[in-house]
């Protein structure tokens, strides 16, 4: 349904999306997974066609979207991260004035609106000016706008931000829902988020797709390796010698404690459930004492929480700059 290939996008000389290759089938749930300024929104931005790219190809429908905008665009609805709402219409009244300048014919108006009303639960509130609306109402109303036209694909960029709990949890219930009719592409830093609405996570780092498949597939990628760890009452050559030998086993490093005990921390290809008695085994074999073992397996939820600490500033990187300012400079 989306293919996109070798999609860039520059801000002088800063790169805001580098190198962007994917597909999107038709009738999933994309999630699209980054820490904060990784180049989710600006993406979401050029597949709607409101920005555009610095190199690459993007394609909807088999249209491509530079070389035929309006038929790419009319395949698309797209709700961004600030809902583009109209305070001091009602909710109907805004709603028809989205669908006519999507084109929505006049005969087809009522049922558009009706069914874009009722999908995303806004009937009750079609005759209040939208400034009285809860947040998590506005947000459903910017939904019912995306949905207008019958498009095929649904992009939402960060639909839960600024939600209370509840409102979150309507909201992915809304999501699902469209899911059954529609191609969804659903922008998130919430990794929760993406693991309960999307059938498949698209994982962007630094403007660059560094992985992609089901939940199942990248929580299973990402936990590949089996972190343990280990305090034992021997000398470090021991211990690492004694863990060493047990198969599946890729490194130890071991470190002398206090009170001639050894603190080890063991990094494991085999993700076995026996594979804790066998380092256990290993150790008693060689009658050194266990004092504790414990097994940290990594998730999804840590390689993206990794990769969100990298995209963290530096706070020591700002104090040259301060240094160098003038008198009479903005700080």
């Amino acid at each position: 349904m989306i293919e996109v290939s070798h999609l860039t996008k520059r801000y002088g000389s800063r790169v805001a999306v580098e190198d962007l290759t994917f597909t999107v089938d038709k009738g999933v749930v994309w999630g699209f997974l980054g820490p904060n300024g990784a180049g989710k929104s600006t993406t979401m931005n050029i597949l709607a066609g409101c920005l555009a790219a610095t190199e690459g190809k993007v394609a909807i429908g088999g249209h491509d979207i530079f070389e035929e905008p309006l038929a790419a665009r009319r395949q698309v609805g797209y709700l961004p991260e600030q809902p583009p709402l109209y305070m001091g219409m009602t909710v109907r009244e805004y709603l028809s004035f989205v669908a006519r300048a999507k084109g929505v014919a006049v005969r087809d108006l009522d049922e558009q609106l009706d069914h874009a009303m009722a999908v995303t639960g806004v009937e009750e509130v079609a005759g209040r000016l939208i400034r009285n609306l809860s947040k998590g109402f506005r947000q459903r109303v910017g939904v019912a706008q995306a949905i207008l036209g019958d498009p095929e694909v649904i992009i939402l960029d960060e639909p839960t931000v600024g939600l209370d709990p509840l409102q979150i949890v309507e909201i992915r219930k809304l999501i699902r829902t469209l899911g059954r009719d529609h191609t969804v592409i659903l922008s998130s830093h919430i990794l929760s988020e993406v693991q309960a609405v999307c059938d498949r996570v698209l994982m962007i780092h630094h403007g660059r797709l560094v992985a992609s498949g089901t939940p199942e597939e990248l929580e299973q990628r990402f936990s590949g390796q089996v972190t343990y760890k280990v305090t034992a009452k021997a000398m470090p050559m021991e211990v690492r010698q004694a863990l060493e030998a047990v198969p599946g086993v890729t490194s130890v490093t071991a470190e002398a404690g206090a009170e001639g005990r050894t603190e080890a921390v063991i990094a494991a290809s085999d993700t076995g459930p026996d594979m804790d008695e066998r380092l256990s085994f290993a150790l008693s074999d060689r009658r050194i004492p266990v004092l504790r073992l414990e097994r940290e397996q990594t998730s999804l939820e840590d390689v993206f929480l990794a990769l969100a600490q990298e995209d963290a500033p530096d706070p020591a990187a700002d104090t040259p700059r301060r240094k160098r300012r003038g008198k009479g400079e903005d700080a």
